[in-house]
């Protein structure tokens, strides 16, 4: 009696174990759902979590306290030194001590343009940054939107050559049949089965494909590289704007981060220049010095003060401000063809982005009209090879052409849409 209930009492814990089990397995493969996404949210989520737009944020910051670091340069500055000692020198009666306290405060009050410069360009280095922020954010948004349609793009591809697989297992029993009745040659079956075969690697190495490019977007979103996506949207045509050629150049040139940077840099290396030249100047300071000195701790009860004046001012150097002036001048001439430089840089890439859009537009019509030809031209080849009037041959360039004319519709698809992306980006359009 005490077995059985030992045992009914073993039967009754494994099954509580069993149903836990079954609910930590439910619970992992909830945690496990697939992330929904649309571009909206894939763009978001981007924004929100890629690690660069944080890296520029906090360079940011960090060139932000370089400003108060350069207007100390005009403020006061007040030093303390506290001092103590003991002598004793031969033939004197016993030892000597002396306490100390000494207070110096500075106060720059020309300093030939240098500290004013340095000001400057710490304010210019900010407004760099501010750019390269805003920079980040454009170049994620690009990556995330250019890896969201990278997926649109393996999915219907893959599904393209799924398609192609069914076709030429449904062909191959066709001409299975037509062998086994002797209609036709053995050399009809080995052709089909290779040709299925070959569609099949294709397959797998789109699946591969497809895969990457799911980890690829998860990489620029930081999220797990296997977190398993599921793209709501399709890949489609929507028109872009009715803009010209030379209206998307000017708004490259006028809101692209890059052209702000090197039109920041001219003026940086403007004020390098002033800096440098002022070095030639002469430096003026008030100073102050407050003296406490006594034998005693805690050394205050001698006490002096003084009040002046300095001025400073390099007479001869041997050039070595001459040369920094001449190297100055040189690295704000480059600052300036670094600005061209940039300016065309940018109308180039708004270029080929917006004919690469245009061409990709033609092609999406031409290709669209060539998978309604194709379609039809296959099934007439499996029509006819069923007759007995077509050829195998046929049938299976007719598939091919089919496949190819609808990976060629996929492909202007996307070109369009990532040219699209790259038009904004490459024109600086705003990140919200």
């Amino acid at each position: 009696m005490f077995e059985k209930n030992r045992m009914v009492a073993w039967k009754r814990y494994l099954a509580v174990a069993m149903t836990g089990g079954l609910f930590v397995l439910s619970t992992s493969a909830a945690f496990a759902a697939p992330v929904e996404l649309t571009l909206d949210d894939a763009v978001a989520l981007a924004l929100k979590n890629n690690l660069n737009i944080t890296i520029a944020g906090v360079t940011r910051e960090s060139t932000a306290w370089k400003i108060n670091q350069a207007q100390t340069g005009k403020k006061w500055s007040v030093d303390y030194t506290l001092s103590g000692s003991r002598t004793k020198s031969t033939g004197a009666n016993g030892a000597v001590d002396a306490f100390g306290h000494k207070i110096s405060a500075t106060l720059p009050l020309y300093t030939g343009g240098t500290v004013e410069a340095g000001i400057k360009q710490a304010e210019i280095n900010l407004k760099v940054a501010d750019w390269d922020v805003e920079k980040n954010k454009q170049q994620v948004k690009l990556d995330a939107t250019t890896g969201y349609f990278d997926i649109l793009q393996a999915r219907n591809v893959l599904k393209v050559d799924q398609e192609s697989v069914d076709q030429l297992a449904a062909h191959l029993k066709n001409v299975e049949a037509q062998y086994n009745v002797g209609t036709v040659a053995k050399s009809d079956v080995l052709q089909s089965e290779v040709k299925l075969a070959n569609a099949k690697q294709l397959l797998i190495a789109q699946q591969n494909t497809y895969d990457i490019a799911i980890s690829s977007l998860n990489n620029v979103l930081c999220l797990p590289l296997d977190t398993e996506l599921e793209i709501k949207e399709e890949l489609s045509y929507t028109k872009y704007d009715d803009i010209s050629l030379e209206d998307c150049i000017k708004r490259g040139l006028a809101n692209r981060p890059e052209v702000m940077e090197a039109d920041l840099n001219v003026e940086y290396y403007k004020q390098g220049v002033i800096s440098v030249k002022g070095n030639k100047k002469p430096k003026v300071s008030l100073n102050g010095t407050v003296n406490l000195a006594d034998d005693k701790l805690p050394g205050t009860d001698n006490n002096g003060w003084s009040v002046g004046v300095t001025a400073q001012w390099s007479v001869f150097d041997s050039g070595r401000i001459d040369s920094q002036v001449k190297q100055s001048d040189a690295d704000f001439g480059k600052a300036q063809y670094t600005a061209k430089q940039t300016r065309d840089s940018v109308a180039l890439a708004v270029r080929q982005a917006y004919l690469n859009m245009k061409a990709a537009e033609k092609q999406i019509d031409t290709t669209k009209v060539a998978v309604e030809q194709a379609e039809e031209d296959f099934k007439i080849a499996k029509v006819r090879y069923s007759s007995g009037v077509g050829t195998n041959l046929d049938v299976m360039d007719a598939e091919l052409s089919l496949t190819q004319a609808k990976t060629n519709y996929i492909q202007a698809l996307y070109n369009y849409n990532t040219s699209k992306a790259k038009l904004d980006k490459a024109m600086g359009a705003a990140v919200k």
